[in-house]
């Protein structure tokens, strides 16, 4: 065993792990050559179909329907998404390396080879979608500020350190400080992830023939990133054991959300409706206007100034403004919905925008350029606008009641 590549023996099975970075040549040669010398039954990777197929085919993005994506409430979703890949694409920058290039050759020298091949992580729109159900409101506000602040870092990581972040003392402590900062993303892109990739690269090293018979590889090579070694060898052993099931099918289904997530969204608007309520009984009909109109004011205005600074559409500006107060029902996400999909439709991406999202999402110039991700930029600042109003209209309006 080296730092890289871990041989797993189980019975008459052998799983060889090796451990990449995602923008790392070096990785991309030792996938090469550990494929070629040990000729392996089954070659198992750490992508979804999903994802594959954007790396395989680039129209995707072509067919990519903003509108649908605001109407459905996968805004936050897509910006997670695109963040991240942007701080990837920002590492592999100068290395001459695609982000996930290593298991593009993982399954090109497989298919050369003859050899079966197997994706083995969960759907990202999963993965994302359990991470942000898990999160509360304050956690999602930390985790796209910490992609974001990723995305737009002007440091350049070295070769050398690129290749660092395969060492396990470094990888660990890279956890820890996920596990402190947010507790509930670091479960779900990593703990899980480590059970489901175990469970599915071990299904494949003991799939049953038609007949029913055993007819699994006797021997895997299973191509992950380095910080899930540690966590898929302790699952593969344990499900060896039978100390855990294979079975993962729990993990590929949205979580639902607690009762006090449930309940969340309405304590702001049931607080601005108890103190506009209890102005007017306190101190009139005029008072309780005057504490409405402000609300609407600090909430509307800001909202909209949100937008502005997207330099949205004046239709989206306007709609922000009138929207907001509408949304209160959901502060943080609904005004969003409107001002996105008002801003998606009146300036309709272009294919120009798809083919070149990948390299604008790394810098602040190309997301005001291209109107997929100013649409996004919208969403975003226009639901921060409407939340922010909401939070300085409490005070306000208890102020307005004191008098």
């Amino acid at each position: 065993m080296n730092d890289t590549r871990t041989v797993i023996d189980l019975g008459n099975r052998q799983i060889i792990l090796i451990g990449t970075a995602h923008v790392s040549q070096e990785s991309i040669n030792e996938v090469r050559r550990v494929i070629r010398e040990e000729k392996p039954g089954m070659v198992c990777v750490e992508l979804d179909a999903g994802r594959y197929a954007s790396m395989s085919q680039k129209e995707n993005w072509e067919k990519l329907d903003m509108v649908k994506v605001f109407r459905e409430r996968k805004g936050f979703l897509l910006m997670a998404n695109l963040v991240l890949s942007g701080f990837q694409r920002r590492m592999g920058l100068g290395l001459g390396v695609t982000p996930g290039e290593e298991m593009k050759t993982a399954l090109d020298t497989a298919e050369e080879l003859g050899i079966p091949h197997s994706l083995c992580d969960r759907e990202v729109h999963l993965t994302l979608r359990r991470a942000w159900t898990r999160c509360g409101f304050w956690n999602k506000c930390k985790l796209l500020a910490s992609l974001l602040s990723g995305a737009f870092t002007t440091e350049k990581m070295s070769p050398e350190e690129i290749e660092s972040l395969k060492n396990r003392s470094e990888l660990d402590g890279m956890m820890e400080e996920l596990a402190s900062y947010l507790p509930p993303v670091k479960e779900t892109l990593i703990d899980e992830r480590d059970r489901y990739l175990a469970a599915k690269i071990w299904t494949s090293a003991n799939d049953s023939g038609p007949d029913g018979t055993q007819a699994g590889p006797s021997r895997v090579v299973a191509v992950v990133g380095a910080g899930h070694m540690k966590g898929i060898q302790t699952h593969l052993e344990k499900i060896s054991r039978s100390e855990e099931d294979a079975d993962v099918s729990a993990l590929e289904k949205t979580q639902s959300q607690g009762f006090l997530s449930k309940i969340a969204g309405w304590v702001i608007p049931l607080a601005l409706a108890a103190l506009i309520i209890l102005g007017f009984f306190r101190s009139g009909a005029e008072v309780s206007l005057a504490m409405l109109l402000r609300w609407v004011l600090w909430n509307g205005s800001l909202a909209a100034l949100g937008t502005l600074i997207a330099l949205g559409h004046p239709l989206s500006i306007l709609v922000s403004f009138i929207g907001a107060p509408i949304a209160t029902i959901n502060p943080f996400i609904g005004v969003g919905i409107f001002s996105g999909v008002t801003e998606a439709s009146l300036r309709k991406p272009r294919v120009a925008d798809a083919q070149t999202i990948a390299e604008d999402v790394g810098t602040l110039r190309g997301i005001y350029r291209n109107r997929i991700t100013r649409a996004l930029l919208v969403f975003f600042l226009s639901s921060l606008g409407g939340m922010i109003g909401n939070f300085i209209s409490i005070p306000s309006l208890a102020g307005l009641l004191a008098k």
